[in-house]
């Protein structure tokens, strides 16, 4: 039997779905690109200058047309990350904007070599079915940053990659980058390699970027995951279920925008909320509370048979600490028994502005565990024990049977050594390292191992000639990172 959380009664998401439903036609969705509420109103919303008041029966049946599942594929093509059911993934979180310097300790702006770091830790631990843009480079021009970093991951990555844009026109150069690594468009579209975070603003608001990104995914048939953003007590109600109910109706808005644009395009319920700190104005990513709201809003999202996304595992903690394994390693837990498809942010530190290659390793840990957890407890053996007992009788000499050695690597997960189960005097010969200290030596170790994906030459230069041909553009000289 594997474990599942849920945190809302049938009735009680029925009711998150109809209140979502009665806010979407009072007061309605600000939606700021005149394209996209041209959409809403051909489909027969009431369109009063900015504000769309859109109908439940046009809503649902937009819904109606999203795929329950899809997959991306890794660089070879082969079916990597399901999106759909009950299936679990995790990538790095997405987009901070400072690195921990891990011999300093302290957060300084990310630069390329950075985001290169990371990506090859993630490509060498099995625990990330996919990469992420996961730093913005300092050391590239905003105009292409995006862009950029996509290319990187392309550059140094086989896997799948959750990313993102924050232009009209850097969304179309990265689907025509992607185009390029799949071999062409219908490629791409029939065995996409990424997936595009949109954003709206909380409460209730598509800007004119984040609505025409819709679009343009949509007719691309490049998958989308939105990413709802509502904080409790400040942008959304306080209470978690009103912010539950908010992050419905953004998600059930965009996912009509998308639908109208590209009926059948994939499209993924997702977000990152987090409750509202009244003592501090921040927003805690590691809350016990920001977890409750990404579990409810994923059973509301299955509910609908949609694909689920969330923001877990990362920590308002400043150093990777006690706090940060606490946080991080509580909430991945959360995420993965809800059956989250996608679970963002391992790696990142101070409520999502800081990524941390060591604190990837480390969270690596917890999210194998998680998925131990998952597996729930099997039957590996006709009998459950009195055949080994019958082997054994009262000596308890289970260490010399064959089953033992058959099956012990599958009944347990077995952690790199991040993770001390030594004896003290072991601990102590080895460097009395803390678990930081371990993970800086589990780091070194990934990257000695690490070799480079052999791209075709052709592919190559064809990655090379669209980057440089942006990349001057922009004014800047060489391929940082590269």
């Amino acid at each position: 039997m594997r474990p599942k959380l849920e945190l809302l009664e049938p009735e009680l998401v029925d009711r998150v779905l109809g209140e979502a439903f009665e806010l979407l036609w009072n007061p309605g969705v600000k939606v700021q690109s005149p394209a996209a509420r041209e959409l809403l109103a051909e489909a027969g919303a009431t369109v009063e200058g900015e504000i769309a008041h859109l109908p439940e029966v046009v809503a649902r049946q937009q819904l109606s047309s999203v795929p329950s599942e899809f997959w991306l594929h890794d660089r070879a093509g082969n079916p990597v990350v399901h999106y759909g059911g009950d299936d679990v993934h995790f990538d790095p979180g997405s987009s901070g904007v400072q690195v921990l310097d891990p011999e300093t300790l302290e957060h300084r702006p990310a630069l390329a070599p950075d985001l290169v770091r990371l990506i090859k830790t993630a490509e060498m631990l099995a625990q990330y079915a996919a990469q992420s843009t996961a730093v913005v480079c300092n050391d590239v021009p905003k105009s292409i940053g995006d862009l950029y970093r996509l290319f990187l991951v392309l550059w140094y990555s086989d896997k799948p990659i959750v990313t993102g844009s924050f232009s009209v026109q850097t969304t179309q150069l990265m689907i025509d980058l992607l185009a390029v690594d799949c071999g062409g468009r219908a490629a791409l579209k029939a065995k996409p390699r990424a997936v595009f975070d949109v954003c709206p603003s909380p409460p209730l608001n598509w800007s004119a970027f984040a609505s025409q990104n819709l679009i343009d995914l949509a007719r691309a048939a490049v998958p989308a995951e939105i990413v709802s953003m509502p904080l409790a007590g400040a942008t959304a109600p306080v209470t978690l279920i009103g912010a539950i109910t908010q992050h419905a109706a953004e998600c059930i808005s965009g996912m009509t925008i998308h639908q109208l644009a590209g009926r059948g395009s994939p499209i993924v319920w997702g977000g990152a909320p987090a409750i509202f700190d009244m003592r501090s104005g921040a927003t805690p990513m590691g809350a016990i509370e920001t977890a409750m709201i990404d579990a409810a809003y994923a059973q509301v999202g299955k509910s609908l048979n949609l694909p689920t996304h969330c923001y877990l595992s990362a920590s308002d903690g400043k150093l990777v600490d006690a706090q940060a394994g606490l946080e991080s390693g509580m909430t991945a837990l959360v995420g993965a028994l809800a059956g989250v498809n996608m679970i963002s942010g391992a790696g990142m530190l101070d409520f999502l502005v800081c990524q941390s290659a060591e604190k990837l390793v480390i969270d690596a840990e917890g999210i194998a565990m998680a998925q131990r957890l998952l597996r729930g407890v099997g039957t590996p053996t006709d009998t459950l024990a009195t055949a080994m007992f019958a082997q054994t009788g009262l000596k308890g000499e289970f260490l010399k049977l064959k089953d033992t050695r058959r099956l012990f690597s599958q009944e347990q997960y077995l952690p790199s050594k991040v993770i001390d189960r030594g004896s003290l005097r072991a601990w102590q010969a080895g460097g009395s390292l803390d678990a930081f200290g371990r993970a800086k030596q589990r780091v070194q170790e990934l990257l000695d191992a690490y070799q480079r994906p052999k791209l075709a030459s052709e592919l190559e230069r064809e990655l090379l000639a669209l980057i440089r041909r942006e990349v001057q553009a922009a004014g800047l000289q060489g391929l940082p990172g590269v």
